[in-house]
C-alpha cells in the first residue's frame, strides 16, 4: 500500500519535502530548505526522518530553493546518492542555483566570524561548494508528458507555469495515483506557459500559499502598479530596491519595465541587475523556449531582447555590487534574496532603508519570519548583521506579481480536473491560509481537504 509521508512544508511554505514509500522504496518529491525565523532555519540542522531511512531517488517540481535547497545537505551529510529527476529546465536551473546557495551560506558564515555576531563559533555553512556541486551531478533531466520509471512505480511532469521549469508531478505506485502540484502559476502571465490540468488523482497534494487570499484590482492591470512606483522614484530621485527571486520574478520585472519604457509609460531609469544568479538565469530563460508563452516567444523568435530595459546594467563582482552603495538616484536594484533573507539585497537595504526617498518594493510572497515580510507588515525598525536599521523609505508590496495563485485560481486550477480528486492534502501554506482553503473546497467542490501536520502519514 502506498503512502506519503509529510517532512516539510507543512504550516509554512517552505522546507517542501513529501517522502512516498511503496513496496520497500521511497521517493522523495521535493526536498526544500527551510527559510524564516531562526527556529524555521534552525530545522535544516536537524536529522530529518530520511537520515535513518534515505530516499532511492528524488524528483523536484521546480528550482526554488525552499524546494530544493537541502539537497547538498542530504548529500553532503547524509549521504544520497540516488538520481534527482527534474525538467530539462529546473537541471539547466540547478546547475545555477545551488552552487549559488552554497557560496551564499558560505559567505554569510565567514562573515559572522568575522563581524562576531553569529551565536555559533565558529559559524558554519550548512553545506559547501563541494556539496552542492557533487548534487549537480546527479541531476538526470526529464521531459515533459512522458511517463519515467522510478523506484516505487513511474512519474510523469506537466507545466505547472509557476517559473521555467515547474512541473506538476504525478506519482503511480500500487495502483494508486497522487499529483503533487509544486507550486501553482497564473493564467495569463507574461513569459510562462498557463497552468496544465491535474489529470485523475487518488490524491493531490496541493499547495496553498495565497489561501483565503486574492491577489486584488491590481492583477488586472499589474502593470500600472509597476509603473507607479516607477514614477515616484523619478520624482524623489531616490533608489528603488526591489528583492526579486532570481528565477522567476526577476525575468518577468525585467520584461514589464522594458515593455512600460517602450510604450512610454514610465521615465527610462538605470536598472541594475545586482545578482550573478540571476544574471546567469536570465540567459536560461532565452534557451528554454518550448516554455515561452506565444508574446514572449514571439519576442525571443523576432530577435528582440524582451528582458531587457534600455538601461539596464549587470553586476556580477562583489565591488561592482558595494560600488552601488555610492549610486545616486534616480535608478533601480533588482536583487536576491526575494525574502530579504540573505544575499546582496540585505547589504542594499542596510544602504538605503533610512533615507525616505528611496523605495523598497517587494513583488513575490514574504514567508512569515522573514525579514521581507517584517517590512511588508510595517516594521519600523529590522535587525540587519546584528544592527537596528531605522525604516525611513517608503515600502511597498505588489501581491499582483507573485507567481502563486490565489486562492480563487487555486480552485479554478482544481475545477479543471479530469475528475475530482479522492482527497486534496493542503501544504506549502501557512496555518490560516491552509484553513481558509480547505473551507473553500469542502464548500465549493465538496472535497475532502487533509491538512497533515509535520511527520504525518497519509496512506492510498
Amino acid at each position: 500500500m502506498p503512502r506519503v509521508r509529510f517532512l516539510g512544508g507543512t504550516a509554512t511554505v517552505t522546507g517542501s519535502r513529501f517522502l512516498v514509500e511503496h513496496g520497500g522504496h521511497s521517493v522523495l518529491v521535493d526536498c526544500g530548505l527551510f527559510q524564516g525565523d531562526r527556529e524555521t532555519r534552525q530545522r535544516n540542522w536537524q536529522d530529518p526522518y530520511f537520515a535513518s531511512h534515505p530516499p532511492d531517488e528524488v524528483l523536484l517540481t521546480h528550482a526554488h530553493i525552499d524546494h530544493t535547497g537541502y539537497l547538498p545537505r542530504l548529500v553532503g551529510t547524509h549521504g544520497f546518492g540516488g538520481p534527482v529527476r527534474a525538467t530539462a529546465a529546473t537541471a539547466d536551473l540547478l546547475g545555477i542555483m545551488l552552487p549559488d546557495s552554497a557560496r551564499i551560506q558560505e559567505e554569510q558564515a565567514a562573515y559572522a566570524n568575522r563581524k562576531g555576531y553569529s551565536r555559533h563559533h565558529p559559524a558554519l555553512p550548512l553545506y559547501t561548494g563541494e556539496h552542492a556541486r557533487a548534487t549537480v551531478d546527479l541531476v538526470r533531466p526529464a521531459g515533459y508528458h512522458s511517463w519515467v520509471d522510478i523506484a516505487v512505480g513511474r512519474a510523469m511532469f506537466t507545466f505547472a507555469g509557476h517559473i521555467l521549469g515547474s512541473a506538476h508531478i504525478v506519482v503511480e505506485a500500487g495502483g494508486r495515483r497522487i499529483v503533487f502540484s509544486g507550486d501553482i502559476g497564473r493564467w495569463d502571465v507574461p513569459v510562462i506557459n498557463d497552468p496544465e490540468p491535474p489529470p485523475r488523482a487518488d490524491l493531490v497534494v496541493m499547495e496553498s500559499t495565497y489561501g483565503g487570499r486574492s491577489h486584488g484590482d491590481a492583477a488586472a492591470d499589474p502593470d500600472r502598479a509597476l509603473a507607479r512606483a516607477v514614477e515616484a522614484i523619478g520624482r524623489s530621485r531616490g533608489v528603488m530596491i526591489i528583492p526579486a527571486f532570481a528565477v522567476g520574478r526577476t525575468q518577468e520585472i525585467l520584461y514589464r519595465l522594458r515593455r512600460l519604457e517602450e510604450g512610454s509609460r514610465i521615465p527610462t531609469l538605470p536598472v541594475f541587475l545586482d545578482s550573478p544568479m540571476a544574471i546567469d538565469v536570465t540567459g536560461v530563460y532565452r534557451r528554454h523556449r518550448d516554455e515561452h508563452d506565444l508574446e514572449m516567444g514571439g519576442l525571443v523568435a523576432a530577435g528582440g531582447s524582451p528582458l531587457r530595459p534600455a538601461l539596464l546594467r549587470f553586476t556580477r563582482t562583489v565591488e561592482e555590487s558595494k560600488a552601488l552603495n555610492a549610486l545616486e538616484g534616480p535608478a533601480i536594484i533588482i536583487s536576491a534574496s526575494g525574502m530579504a533573507t540573505g544575499g546582496r539585497v540585505v547589504h542594499h537595504l542596510k544602504r538605503r532603508l533610512p533615507d525616505p526617498r528611496n523605495v523598497v518594493l517587494f513583488v513575490g510572497y514574504q514567508a512569515e519570519g522573514t525579514r521581507g515580510r517584517a517590512l511588508a507588515d510595517g516594521a519600523s525598525r529590522v535587525e540587519i548583521h546584528g544592527r537596528r536599521v531605522p525604516v525611513e523609505a517608503t515600502v511597498l508590496r505588489l501581491d499582483a506579481f507573485s507567481a502563486h495563485a490565489d486562492e480563487d485560481e487555486l480552485v479554478r486550477w482544481l475545477r479543471t480536473a479530469a475528475a475530482p480528486p479522492g482527497r486534496v492534502a493542503l501544504v506549502h501554506g501557512e496555518a490560516d491560509a491552509r484553513l481558509a482553503l480547505a473551507d473553500r473546497l469542502r464548500r465549493d467542490l465538496g472535497i475532502e481537504a487533509l491538512l497533515p501536520k509535520h511527520g504525518a502519514v497519509v496512506s492510498l
